[in-house]
């Protein structure tokens, strides 16, 4: 709960905790339906990307993959969003920095979505690299190109808006000449990735045309990079995806490239 209580309100906490109890159906907006356990069930989401953080620097596992949900990027300091109750990428960054020594975190979020809850929660903070490939216009309406932080943070937000019907050349070639440069310029020793798999052509909720090879080069590429930077730590964790199929051929090809020699 400390570690929650750092990027969350502890009335939101609350809130959330009674609104189930309750047994409401939805907390804050329609998007983001609860039952009674849906608390509990947050909390354990947490309590993985914590475990998955301390294996890592614990020699545990070179990277991770935490299969969670509720997702957790669109949670915003004091209100539930898009599907998210607690925004489980912020809480393992901080408990990161403040329990290992880790200075400079890269957050990678591929989901299709914009990560609104994460880039507020760091923007003003020059330690933390938020990256965010995603459609535009499209929910939750944020992730402007102009958007770069601000203060001490300012150039440490990067976004990339794309259009409907992008596909996996276009996605590729913006990841590998646009982001990737930055990210080697700023040195991250940890890197964590919002792993959503619905800018998947299949998948239901989005108008991009991505498919497995994206994932796969994508978790190359930054398993090379962690190497080079980050003492090969990734931490990996799912947000988005709802064609089922379609997500477990993602999550796989995911998986098998961070399990490569």
């Amino acid at each position: 709960m400390d570690w929650i209580k750092l990027v969350h309100d502890p009335a939101y906490i609350e809130r959330v905790k009674k609104t189930c109890e309750e047994k409401a159906t939805f907390i804050d907006s329609l998007d983001t339906t609860i039952c009674p356990e849906s608390y509990e069930i947050a909390l354990l989401a947490v309590a993985g990307v914590l475990r998955l953080v301390d294996a890592l620097f614990k020699g545990e596992a070179r990277n991770g993959f935490g299969l969670i949900r509720p997702p957790g990027h669109h949670a915003e300091k004091s209100q539930a969003l898009g599907f998210c109750l607690f925004n489980n990428i912020a809480v393992g960054t901080r408990y990161a920095q403040k329990t290992y020594g880790v200075k400079r975190v890269l957050i990678v979020d591929w989901d299709v979505h914009h990560g609104n809850g994460t880039q507020h929660y760091f923007e003003e903070d020059g330690d933390v690299f938020y990256f965010s490939a995603h459609q535009f216009p499209y929910y939750p309406g944020t992730g402007q190109a102009w958007e770069k932080g601000s203060g001490a943070g300012y150039g440490k937000t990067l976004n990339l808006p794309l259009e409907v019907g992008t596909g996996d050349k276009e996605y590729l070639e913006a990841f590998e000449t646009t982001f990737l440069p930055l990210a080697r310029e700023f040195k991250p020793e940890l890197i964590m990735i919002s792993a959503g798999f619905d800018a998947h052509r299949d998948d239901p909720l989005a108008g991009l045309n991505l498919t497995e090879k994206s994932y796969r080069v994508m978790t190359e590429k930054l398993k090379e990079f962690a190497r080079e930077s980050a003492n090969e730590r990734i931490v990996s964790l799912l947000e988005g995806g709802y064609n089922f199929s379609a997500l477990a051929r993602s999550v796989e090809t995911h998986l098998r490239a961070l399990a490569a020699p």
